[in-house]
């Protein structure tokens, strides 16, 4: 019996709410391990552990902000659809001055030279440049990279900048915490006596493992996506242009940059965009893309 992958997007639709409710857990956990049980005792202490308490605790609340604001910034904004009546234009030379219609489409598609007219069958609609339909959310997304169960949303043009920044606010919590509790971590495994109850003693040995495994893995995410953007590329372009000698998007990388992230520097950590670079930058809209200059007017 074939396996039906059709059910499988079911069933990460049907995760909703679960897996925001499973981030913040961890996140509830690991707040109770530092500054409850750990830094936050110390603090109140005195003493120069107090110090060096302090100093944890701004780093771990900064980053936390940055991280949550970063994360619910994914999960509440739309990565991008296509607008009802859009309609690409057969030759871009001339503008909007002749867009495409329907009827067009069965010419368009026994043409296999055609490649820069795409449709959904899905949606019945045409799809814009570097635009894939999502079986999970069961819409087509602009310049989708994929969905993520995470974040319960597919990850696209609006929101791509949102997860990026998401995964280097979790790389370096995650980091601090697993460094801020490795020496109670390494107190477990020696012959000395560790303050605290049991359960404190669990919840601080399971936020050290937790943080750990996620600091690691999402190392690992952060420098695929780096390297995406580097080559202003996403995954599920990555994977379609294997045998592709150059890619007509990729501009440079401090270009590529700017496309994910704007030209505001102060804007490059935060998840928001400078409002002029949102009116004069149209890939941060998702419809239309800068190409290399040997490509003209084949951006479709």
């Amino acid at each position: 019996m074939a396996w039906n992958v059709f059910k499988f997007c079911t069933a990460l639709r049907g995760l909703g709410s679960i897996m925001i409710l499973l981030v913040l857990g961890v996140v509830g956990v690991t707040y109770y391990a530092v500054v409850v049980t750990s830094y936050g005792p110390a603090l109140l202490a005195g003493g120069l552990g107090a110090l060096a308490a302090l100093a944890v605790l701004v780093l771990f609340h900064g980053l936390l902000v940055m991280l949550l604001w970063s994360y619910f910034s994914v999960v509440l904004t739309d990565p991008g659809g296509v607008p009802p009546n859009w309609r690409p234009s057969i030759d871009e030379e001339r503008g909007e001055s002749d867009p495409l219609t329907l009827p067009d489409l069965s010419g368009l598609q026994s043409d296999p030279s055609n490649q820069r007219i795409r449709f959904c069958r899905k949606c019945n609609h045409f799809k814009p440049p570097r635009c894939h339909h999502c079986s999970v959310c069961g819409s087509c997304v602009l310049k989708m990279d994929h969905h993520c169960v995470w974040v319960v949303n597919c990850v696209g043009a609006l929101n791509y900048k949102y997860f990026l920044l998401f995964l280097f606010y979790t790389f370096l919590e995650t980091s601090v915490v697993t460094l801020a509790l490795l020496p109670h971590f390494i107190a477990f495994f020696t012959d000395g006596e560790i303050p605290g109850t049991p359960g404190t003693l669990a919840t601080t040995f399971l936020s050290f493992v937790l943080n750990l495994a996620f600091a690691l893995s999402v190392l690992g995410f952060l420098i695929l996506h780096i390297s995406l953007v580097a080559a202003n590329t996403t995954t599920i372009e990555a994977y379609e242009k294997k045998t592709t000698p150059r890619w007509r998007y990729d501009l440079g990388r401090k270009r590529n940059f700017e496309q994910v992230f704007g030209t505001g520097k102060l804007y490059w950590f935060i998840p928001a965009y400078l409002e002029e670079d949102k009116k004069r930058m149209p890939s941060l809209h998702g419809l239309d893309y800068p190409v290399r200059p040997e490509f003209g007017s084949e951006a479709f």
